[in-house]
């Protein structure tokens, strides 16, 4: 009787592990995009368009593939989604420079590759802008650039390298902001400033027209007032010392 009864359990394990099969373990699977089995980075330009493909690899059965943008899913279609999938991107731009995309295993997300987008493109500014500003007065000149690889750059005052003064001029940069300061400007401050942005790939400019003006005169608003003050008190104590007077003639 024992015997029986392990062999009739025994029989049920097995009747439900038939009924319901184990999920086939990920072990030994492995992705890769573009031949890349590990995360990299791709380098490209702006404008052509570039695909990415992703592979499944070691894998007896269909196996969904899932694409990510960053944090965002991105929509496959059907076709597009087992054991091979691409992405393209077109047309390539500023914004895809540093976006991460991941190619997923939909049954085990651990399972991943991702690849970083370096996207190369010259520095991109241009244009004119006048300023006016009142003599004595503080100016800043800004440039806003956004350029891969990283750019320097250069400030001229009517085609001419800037003399800068310690005392009176500032720069400051960022990787995308180039801005000159001019504290307490002068007439000779007055010209064209060209703020010349350059990297590996190509050079960007913006011109600034500075027109300095003459200070305009300060109204003594305070001076004014204490001889409204005084002429108002002088008016008063007038008529209080002759008070009595002027009941009498009323």
């Amino acid at each position: 009787p024992g015997e029986v009864s392990r062999a009739a359990f025994v029989c049920r394990v097995w009747l439900r592990m038939l009924k319901c099969p184990c999920p086939p373990s990920s072990a030994g699977l492995e992705l890769s995009v573009n031949n890349h089995a590990a995360d990299f980075t791709l380098s490209t330009e702006l404008g052509p368009a570039i695909s990415l493909s992703c592979l499944v690899q070691n894998s007896s059965q269909a196996e969904e593939l899932l694409w990510y943008r960053g944090d965002g899913q991105v929509d496959l279609k059907d076709g597009n989604k087992v054991n091979i999938s691409n992405v393209c991107i077109s047309p390539v731009n500023e914004s895809d420079n540093g976006v991460t995309f991941t190619c997923r295993l939909a049954r085990d997300k651990s399972v991943q590759v991702s690849v970083i987008l370096d996207v190369q493109f010259p520095p991109q500014l241009s244009g004119e802008e006048t300023l006016h500003v009142e003599e004595e007065k503080d100016v800043t000149l800004t440039c806003n650039s956004k350029a891969n690889p990283q750019a320097h750059c250069t400030w001229y005052k009517d085609n001419q390298n800037l003399t800068l003064q310690a005392s009176r001029h500032e720069l400051y940069q960022t990787s995308e902001i180039f801005r000159l300061s001019i504290s307490t400007v002068q007439m000779s401050d007055n010209g064209t400033y060209t703020c010349v942005v350059q990297s590996p790939l190509g050079t960007g400019t913006k011109a600034f027209h500075l027109i300095v003006e003459d200070k305009k005169p300060v109204f003594p608003t305070e001076a004014v007032i204490a001889a409204v003050v005084i002429v108002a008190l002088t008016i008063f104590f007038g008529i209080v010392a002759r008070k009595e007077k002027i009941f009498k003639v009323w």
